[in-house]
């Protein structure tokens, strides 16, 4: 499962099939599409509510019961990916996974169920992939701004935008389920309760509602079922045509409240299996529309899923996300872009001549660039430990495009790329990284290496050989004979490397 880090580089192709599995808190979708002259035509729509978010307990664990029905409707999933490359499949996991004490308890036998890797991504990513979505699917007008609000079952993101990239991302710990679990989890309704429950919602909104009018927008766009059910309810009550406004959410909660338990809620056009969670969805606009001073929301017909689909096409093109990620916070923290060129050039020699023998593939070419470029980012804190300082920064920081496990992965190679190698350097990643990351890390320690002194001459000669475990290294013996310090730190690489799982011998020809 090595090719499934994530999505792959090669250009689409017309009539390829791509796919997107957005395992949501309260509903797991799936949509697959055909590329057609550049353009996504959906082909099959699945979606189930799972309610994933009902099984996460205080310390972070899941419901037997409800890992259950997730992994059997992944399963379902499974059956009609099967046919699609791995390369054209991404599978995106979001608040409820985030916050399990241990996701590899449940990643594990989710990924065998649905026969795909699943990358778990932050909020702050979840927002994006989301705006982009609704970007495509409602093209804005020039230089209009826009907010996009999606309420999902664990959290909820609200963007502001500009065409098709989002300005100001901000992911909220409050969601339909969440919320309704939260505050009516005896199922019981009432006035003081809603109120009480108002307030602090609202108080989260308040973080950043006073940037948010300072920047302004254009219009708003509601994403997802609870936008789309709240939406279809006013039109039911014959509020609006289909949007939400300030005088008609109001009414749409006293309707709501009408019922003094969840389980008689009857509001016109609601679903039954919407009505379970309906209470925390309404609260949770009713909060946004206050901050915000909202007046009035369109609902959008896209969400996360057509974001994750229109990022494939972006990374097998020239709009790769990560690209433009990697290169803000090479600016930011004053990264000496020669350098990193150096290693970067010399990392992909290397690469090339073993990626057969070590089963490395495209992907892990692309962290491998990566890597090379950001390996020095860690000196903006400080030269001691520089490669630990990165390590956090690479790991933690907002670097869009980016799931965890790739910032992980991202990380690991930055934090092994010079000194001893600490036992516990891979331990956040998943077995089925192991190998591509620990190989990419001996060839970015090598890389590293050969350019310690910075010349900016080319290598005359650099062969590397792999054999299981073991890589062989040939230089010119007169290029290294008048570079005593290099062939001091290969004789240490000797032990170095190890830590690796990796042995390693040169020779100089």
């Amino acid at each position: 499962m090595n090719g499934l880090l994530h999505a792959a580089r090669l250009p689409l192709k017309d009539g390829d099939l791509v796919a997107a599995v957005d395992l949501g808190s309260n509903s797991f979708h799936m949509m697959v599409s055909r590329y057609t002259l550049g353009q996504l035509r959906i082909v099959d729509r699945l979606r189930e509510t799972v309610r994933l978010a009902e099984g996460l307990d205080g310390k972070g664990g899941l419901a037997p019961e409800v890992k259950s029905r997730a992994l059997d409707c992944l399963a379902r999933f499974g059956q009609r990916l099967r046919d699609i490359p791995p390369q054209r499949v991404r599978a995106i996991a979001t608040h409820t996974v985030r916050r399990l004490a241990q996701p590899q308890g449940f990643l594990v036998p989710a990924e065998t169920a649905l026969g795909h890797a699943i990358e778990v991504v932050s909020g702050r990513e979840e927002a994006r992939l989301i705006y982009l979505g609704v970007a495509h699917a409602q093209p804005p007008k020039r230089d209009q701004l826009r907010l996009v609000i999606d309420i999902g079952g664990g959290s909820t993101e609200c963007i502001i935008g500009s065409g098709f990239d989002a300005i100001e991302r901000e992911s909220l710990q409050v969601g339909c389920v969440a919320s309704t679990r939260r505050f009516f989890g005896n199922g019981k309704l009432s006035k003081k309760k809603w109120n009480a429950a108002l307030a602090e919602v609202s108080a989260e909104f308040q973080q950043f509602t006073g940037a948010y009018r300072a920047l302004g927008w254009d219009e708003a766009l509601g994403a997802s079922g609870t936008c789309k059910a709240i939406g279809e309810i006013c039109r039911s009550m014959k509020l609006t045509k289909g949007a939400v406004t300030a005088e008609a959410l109001p009414q749409v909660r006293d309707r709501l409240l009408q019922a003094s338990t969840i389980a008689d809620i009857d509001l016109p056009g609601l679903s039954g299996e919407r009505r379970p969670v309906i209470a925390g969805g309404v609260l949770v606009l009713e909060a946004a529309f206050d901050a915000l001073g909202l007046q009035r929301m369109m609902v959008s017909k896209a969400a996360m899923r057509e974001g994750v689909l229109y990022d494939m096409v972006g990374r097998g093109g020239v709009h790769d996300p990560r690209e433009a990620a990697v290169a803000a916070l090479m600016q930011r923290y004053d990264i000496e872009a020669a350098q990193a060129r150096r290693v970067e050039t010399t990392a992909l020699r290397l690469f090339d001549q073993v990626a057969e023998a070590w089963s490395l593939d495209d992907d892990d070419r692309v962290m491998l660039i990566h890597a090379a470029r950001l390996h020095e980012i860690g000196l903006a804190i400080a030269h001691s430990q520089y490669h630990v300082h990165g390590a956090y920064l690479a790991e933690n920081s907002d670097i869009s495009g980016f799931s965890r496990q790739q910032q992980q992965f991202l990380a690991a190679l930055i934090r092994t790329h010079r000194r001893r190698i600490p036992k516990s350097a891979f331990d956040s990643l998943p077995d089925r990284l192991l190998d591509p990351a620990r190989r990419s890390a001996a060839l970015l320690r090598l890389s590293v290496l050969m350019h310690r002194s910075h010349e900016p001459d080319p290598i005359p000669r650099l062969e590397l050989s792999a054999d299981g475990n073991h890589l062989g290294l040939t230089l010119s013996r007169r290029w290294l004979e008048a570079r005593p310090l290099l062939q001091a730190d290969l004789e240490g690489e000797i032990e170095d490397i190890a830590g690796l799982g990796v042995s390693f011998e040169f020779t100089a020809d």
